[in-house]
């Protein structure tokens, strides 16, 4: 089983390498009092194909084993993708900062030095850990919190009882743009819309205010109830300022991208625009997440059918800041 298929509240699995044996017993049982999942390895390449095996949570690493040593096992697993993100903790007896510096330069998060306290180990694992949790709870692109931390904020102003609105944000014509102009391009795209939209809570004063990254080209964005429509309104004018800019003269000029069909049709996209589905929280008796965010998809969907940037609150469309239907 790897970390991507472990049970809710599973022990977190730690890979100790360390040829002295002793010293990696006492690793293994300070560890294991903490209630980890504590595996090892006595030299670096068992340490290696363990890894591989197992991917562990974090990688406690001894510099100074023989053969394949703890600098080179440590570029071993920065350069295969299954474990390139695992972090590791680096155990040495050298106290050279020459020594120090080459361990963090092979890829290594963290170091401690023998002899060592285990609280101290204890502390630097716990760190590590928490820095990653919080790394996989922002979207790396754009630097927002991503799923999770959106659901928390979710269920706490459910739990409160607050009065909120909720718009999910959704790019249109994305794809033709990314398939023209290549994924680098999109990201550029993906990270101006970030912009838009958190500039563009930050003109608001009323609480809550919150924006995260779903992924991809989506977006949620949380305002107070009254502020839910202007936020819309605003944003869609924000984001048809900027999104011109992004397109070269000829597809500027003609409004849009010409794309060849594998029947030999030319058919042409449209600049991008933005939809946004907006619902609000008061009267709908929402218990979860789930739901608010099931009922934010439908009006998303509803301002989607609108060819020009729009929103879509309550089954009313908005077809830009100016008009209504």
């Amino acid at each position: 089983m790897n970390r991507g298929t472990q049970p809710p509240g599973a022990r977190q699995r730690i890979l100790v390498a360390e040829d002295d044996a002793d010293v990696g017993r006492y690793v293994e049982v300070s560890l294991g009092v903490e209630g980890y999942d504590v595996h090892r390895a006595d030299d670096g390449a068992t340490a290696v194909a363990k890894a591989v095996e197992i991917l562990p949570d974090l990688v406690v690493l001894d510099i100074g084993m023989p053969g394949l040593d703890g600098l080179a096992v440590c570029k071993e697993l920065r350069r295969d993708p299954r474990t390139s993100a695992v972090p590791i903790i680096m155990l040495t007896a050298r106290v050279q900062q020459a020594d120090k510096m080459a361990g963090l330069n092979a890829g290594a998060d963290d170091y401690v030095t023998k002899p060592f306290d285990p609280a101290e180990l204890v502390a630097r694992i716990q760190a590590a850990l928490r820095r990653v949790r919080q790394l996989r709870d922002v979207s790396p692109l754009t630097g927002m919190p991503g799923n999770i931390v959106i659901f928390r904020q979710l269920d706490v102003l459910l739990a409160e009882g607050a009065s909120f609105g909720l718009a999910h944000a959704d790019l249109d014509n994305f794809k033709a743009f990314n398939d023209r102009y290549g994924f680098a391009a999109g990201d550029e795209v993906i990270k101006a819309t970030a912009r838009v939209l958190t500039d563009t809570l930050d003109g608001l004063s009323a609480r809550p205010q919150f924006a995260g990254h779903v992924g991809g080209d989506d977006f949620i964005v949380v305002t107070a109830a009254d502020d839910a429509e202007p936020f819309a309104a605003a944003a869609v004018a924000a984001f048809d300022h900027v999104i011109p800019a992004y397109y070269d003269d000829a597809d500027r000029a003609q409004g849009g991208i010409d794309v060849h069909t594998r029947t030999g049709d030319v058919r042409r996209f449209p600049l991008m625009t933005l939809s946004l589905g907006v619902v609000l929280s008061s009267g709908h008796g929402f218990t979860s997440p789930a739901q608010v965010a099931s009922v934010a998809a439908e009006m998303k969907n509803v301002a989607k059918a609108v060819p020009t940037s729009a929103w879509a609150v309550n089954r009313r469309t908005f077809d830009g800041p100016d008009g209504g239907a």
